[in-house]
């Protein structure tokens, strides 16, 4: 008799922790998934009187400035739309089919010319103190694509601009927004009828380039930082 007994918690524990597992894994991929329903319309800067702030450098020489290339960088990122898939890799790259939202970043940022792995690597070594993820103990297969270190990276070396999504015309395409320290993406030149712009980013949805800044600082994660390299 006892032996069923325990034989039937035993079960009720499995089927509990399924149950919660299951639940815990469709909570991930909704925060993670968000489906926007199109607007009807897509805005842009010049629909509300906003100059579009273009680099004055083009690091890569291909007639392109760099804002507009890491913009479309990004976009081409969106379009790859690579499997959303968390891992350590040997030499620091995921597979081109194969990243998480920080992979957008570098990514985007190699359409215009620059490494932003050697950029960063090269900061923490010479900064490891200032980097806490880090722990004293740099790691170049990783470290670059860890949304902690990128804020570090961008606030030590690049220009750091306003969290107020009503100040809208500070939001300018190729600009760099984080969430907390869970999530980063890459700012639209798409527009929504609030003038807030579209983000570019990874966090596993079907529409890798939406209206969904707003969205997520309300709902999942308060933006934490914003962020445009320096010419």
């Amino acid at each position: 008799m006892r032996k069923k007994a325990v034989l039937v918690i035993v079960i009720i524990f499995i089927f509990i922790t399924i149950i919660l597992s299951v639940l815990t894994i469709k909570y991930r991929y909704i925060v993670h998934s968000i489906v926007q329903i199109p607007s009807e319309k897509v805005y842009y800067a010049e629909d509300f009187g906003i100059e579009v702030i273009k680099s004055n450098t083009d690091f890569d020489n291909d007639g392109i400035d760099d804002y507009t290339d890491i913009l479309e960088g990004a976009r081409v990122e969106a379009q790859n739309k690579p499997t959303y898939r968390s891992a350590y890799y040997s030499g620091g790259y995921p597979p081109d089919d194969e990243g998480v939202c920080t992979d957008v970043i570098w990514r985007a940022l190699k359409n215009a010319g620059y490494s932003l792995k050697d950029m960063v690597d090269e900061d923490i070594a010479n900064n490891v103190s200032e980097y806490p993820r880090v722990e004293g103990k740099p790691d170049p297969n990783i470290d670059f694509r860890r949304v902690p270190n990128l804020m570090v990276y961008f606030e030590r070396n690049h220009i750091s601009l306003t969290i107020d999504l009503n100040d809208i015309s500070k939001w300018q395409p190729g600009d760099i927004v984080v969430f907390e320290k869970n999530h980063i993406g890459i700012i639209s030149d798409k527009r929504n009828e609030k003038g807030i712009p579209y983000i570019i980013h990874n966090a596993g949805q079907p529409n890798r380039e939406e209206d969904g800044l707003e969205y997520y600082n309300e709902n999942a994660w308060k933006i934490s930082a914003h962020y445009r390299l320096k010419d």
